[in-house]
């Protein structure tokens, strides 16, 4: 079996560091970094959310998220200095069967294929995904049009949570509760009593969306405002 991916791999020359990702045809970003001549550290897999359930995400392509973090990480990375195309973008078919997604589990022997086996000419990353996705069959993105990153916003409450797990706290449920949540950095854990669950991210998107749909359910219809008519005065 072969897996068709399309990937980077960039360097930065000051600190001799390296970072390799590549989307794979079925909708799974994998992530390798390191320092120059060492083997890289393989990041969890991230597998399209599509894959974790079609129902919920119907009518998005399983690709169009990893293609949009395959972009992502190429400006981020490049903003922080990996400027050397080490292994430029390319599309490679590898004569190697990608894992399942499920459950995420690092590939080395993807992502040292695809280093292998990369040709090093020099092109932008949207000409080699629009190779990627016509190889599939998938419509392409027109040249004149450029890519940014859209920035969307978070809520006050979610960017001061962001804050709160990025320094490395937990953010918890009030403990007088008999039932609670707590989230850090490596999970969320789910308690009753003294006892508790630690839920993958799979059961985490599941809850995400249940509690979306709940709270969309429930939302109250904005008041109309009610306004008492006049009564004629009797002449």
């Amino acid at each position: 079996m072969t897996t068709l991916v399309v990937g980077f791999r960039l360097g930065n020359d000051v600190s001799s560091r390296q970072v390799t990702v590549l989307v794979t045809e079925s909708g799974v970003l994998h992530r390798a970094h390191g320092t120059y001549g060492k083997l890289p550290r393989l990041s969890k897999p991230e597998p399209s959310r599509v894959l974790y359930s079609r129902t919920l995400f119907e009518g998005e392509h399983p690709l169009a998220r990893p293609i949009a973090g395959l972009r992502e990480h190429h400006v981020g990375y490049t903003k922080k200095g990996y400027s050397r195309a080490l292994v430029p973008p390319a599309v490679v078919r590898l004569d190697v069967e990608e894992h399942p997604p499920f459950p995420e589990v690092p590939h080395r022997e993807l992502i040292q294929a695809f280093i292998g086996a990369a040709p090093n000419t020099p092109q932008p990353l949207d000409t080699a995904i629009g190779a990627f996705r016509a190889t599939l069959g998938l419509p392409t993105r027109s040249a004149n049009v450029s890519w940014t990153p859209r920035a969307q916003p978070l809520p006050p409450r979610v960017e001061a949570m962001l804050r709160t797990l990025a320094h490395g706290s937990a953010i918890s449920s009030p403990q007088r509760l008999p039932v609670g949540w707590t989230v850090t950095d490596e999970g969320v854990r789910l308690r009753v009593g003294s006892t508790g669950e630690t839920l993958d991210r799979h059961a985490v998107i599941e809850l995400q969306a249940a509690l979306s749909a709940w709270l969309r359910f429930t939302e109250r219809p904005p008041e109309r405002a009610v306004v008492e008519p006049r009564q004629a005065s009797e002449s």
